[in-house]
């Protein structure tokens, strides 16, 4: 049952990407502004292009499970995740943002279906529920944390660091839980 329950987490570190990923533009994108000098419609653009991503990330998730697994499927999204933290961080160009964000819109519409998936059919019936619930509690918590580092974050300098740097940094701050999604999926059935 311990090893079922590391297994719930592994794979549920999913939704905490979820959160993560859906609110740490939230903290950043009035310094992205600034710094590419966008119009409303650029900055409309750059926060919601992650969601085109998820769509497709979602329609394709089950084909891609079913083929390859879920737990390679999760890897997937894990790698897709690391990427968009990193190209998140460092564009020269609002496409290069874009398309960054577009990716880990993929990994957020995968997870979004693979892991709650996963954990489901690794759950014991009398607790599968409750197992799967703890998905849902780690969206919640990556929101959390997101908002919590992008301030940590913020609190680093002033604002026109933050213009130059800080919002690079609040996507950078990603890679770290993709990094550990993709290392904990390796112990996993």
């Amino acid at each position: 049952m311990k090893y079922i329950c590391l297994c719930t987490l592994a794979a549920a570190l999913g939704g905490l990407l979820f959160g993560y990923d859906t609110a740490v533009v939230n903290g950043s994108i009035e310094y992205l502004v600034q710094d590419f000098n966008l119009s409303a419609n650029q900055e409309g653009w750059a926060a919601s292009s992650a969601l085109i991503g998820c769509i497709f990330g979602a329609m394709l998730a089950g084909m891609i499970g079913d083929r390859f697994g879920r737990k390679k499927a999760m890897l997937i999204c894990a790698a897709l995740f690391t990427v968009s933290a990193v190209g998140s961080a460092i564009p020269q160009t609002l496409s290069m943002f874009v398309w960054a964000r577009f990716i880990g819109g993929l990994g957020v519409g995968g997870a979004s279906m693979l892991s709650p998936m996963y954990i489901a059919e690794i759950a014991p019936e009398k607790i599968r529920g409750r197992l799967v619930s703890i998905y849902q509690l780690a969206i919640a918590a990556g929101l959390l944390v997101a908002f919590l580092v992008n301030m940590l974050i913020q609190r680093m300098g002033d604002t026109a660091w933050n213009t130059d740097m800080g919002w690079r940094w609040m996507f950078g701050s990603e890679m770290i839980p993709a990094v550990l999604f993709g290392v904990v999926l390796l112990i996993v059935p």
